[in-house]
């Protein structure tokens, strides 16, 4: 498997600020999918590797310069792509939705399929089948998914065809979501008139906080959990596309800003409250308008899950929430992606990379607060 890299041929632009379109002119990302594509969706049988996340969130915010010295640090965490042992038969592929077992299989089955036909077809097509498993592997399935999306997107707006790798990428995700592929035991939709910040508030608490995510999501039920299904309903509902994305936009953007005082609670996990619906947010573009309403109540359901499996009882006292960089918003971006490529924690740079994505000053001491609070990897 190849993993190191001795050249770094790209710089940043001046100031090194966060692009408009995110699209990597130098090839480095196209670089870095090529050394990440040897290496399977997992380590250690469960772990995942957050890689192909990572490194596209630095280039995404202009740290192209980063990448290759981020990844010979990672290195030691990748395992080497499970071979394809019984190819996914098409007319049977329920059979092996959601089999870590075909962990091989699936991602060689997507390149064939991505070979063959447009990658928006293929997406099309595979969204709604997977959207119900949305949860699996933490989430991390749909989170991959979101950037490899934004990666072709970025090419097709720079005028360019999406290259070999960035494709690939969207096979190894797609492969890696219907591997993984897991239903919550109760996902009530929205149907209420809660905004999201309240209704994440509103989120109780599994019984049990411990273990990990599997033993804390099978916790959603009415029975185990008596508060979850009228909590998850309460959320507004969106009934138009339109709705579906400005909902969803505000669900990204309370889970940001609740992260600044309840991300203590357990910080490397309750990012992702925030990061999946945002990877579903992204994706909706390249998405049929019929699929972005069931796609933001899937969002709501796994990041109200999140909550519920690690959200702490308390807020940090204020004195404990960062305040936002000072300057004006791109001065305070480029802080912000600088302290997170030192940091190098993969979901430190990921929350930062979301939280920017809203864009507020609340957003951005959300962000410095991921900085504070999880360990950093350098």
């Amino acid at each position: 498997m190849e993993t190191s890299r001795e050249d770094e041929r790209t710089e940043t632009g001046p100031g090194g600020a966060r692009g408009d379109s995110g699209v990597d002119g130098s090839g480095v990302l196209d670089e870095a999918l090529e050394r990440l594509h040897a290496a399977g969706p997992e380590r250690q049988g469960w772990l995942t590797n957050h890689g192909p996340m990572a490194v596209e969130a630095l280039v995404h915010g202009d740290r192209a310069a980063t990448v290759h010295h981020w990844l010979d640090r990672y290195r030691d965490k990748l395992e080497d792509m499970p071979p394809e042992a019984r190819p996914i038969d098409p007319a049977a592929w329920h059979e092996a939705l959601g089999d870590p077992g075909r962990l091989g299989d699936w991602p060689a089955y997507f390149g064939r399929e991505l070979a063959a036909r447009p990658w928006r077809e293929v997406l099309a097509e595979w969204w709604p089948r997977l959207l119900p498993g949305l949860a699996g592997a933490a989430t991390h399935t749909v989170i991959r998914a979101g950037h490899a999306v934004r990666t072709l997107q970025d090419a097709e707006a720079g005028g360019h065809a999406p290259s070999t790798p960035r494709v690939t990428e969207l096979a190894h995700a797609l492969g890696y979501w219907a591997a993984r592929y897991a239903r919550l035991p109760s996902a009530p939709v929205p149907a209420g008139t809660a905004a999201p910040d309240a209704a994440l508030a509103a989120v109780p608490a599994v019984p049990a906080q411990a273990g990990g995510i599997r033993e804390r999501l099978a916790q959603l039920t009415p029975e185990a959990t008596p508060g979850w299904p009228a909590a998850v309903s309460a959320l507004v509902p969106a009934r138009t596309p339109e709705e579906a994305r400005e909902a969803l936009a505000g669900l990204v953007r309370a889970a940001v800003h609740r992260y600044a005082a309840y991300g203590h609670g357990e910080p490397v996990m309750l990012v992702h409250a925030a990061t999946a619906p945002n990877a579903v947010l992204r994706a909706l573009p390249a998405l049929p308008r019929d699929l972005w309403v069931p796609s933001y109540a899937a969002a709501w359901a796994a990041s109200a899950a999140v909550t519920a499996a690690y959200g702490p009882a308390a807020p940090l006292p204020q004195e404990r929430i960062p305040a936002p960089p000072a300057g004006d918003a791109a001065a305070a971006a480029d802080e912000l992606l600088t302290r997170a490529a030192a940091h190098g924690d993969e979901h430190t740079i990921k929350f930062v990379d979301t939280a920017l994505d809203v864009g507020d000053d609340t957003a951005r001491g959300a962000a410095l607060q991921s900085v504070a609070l999880i360990d950093p990897a350098f």
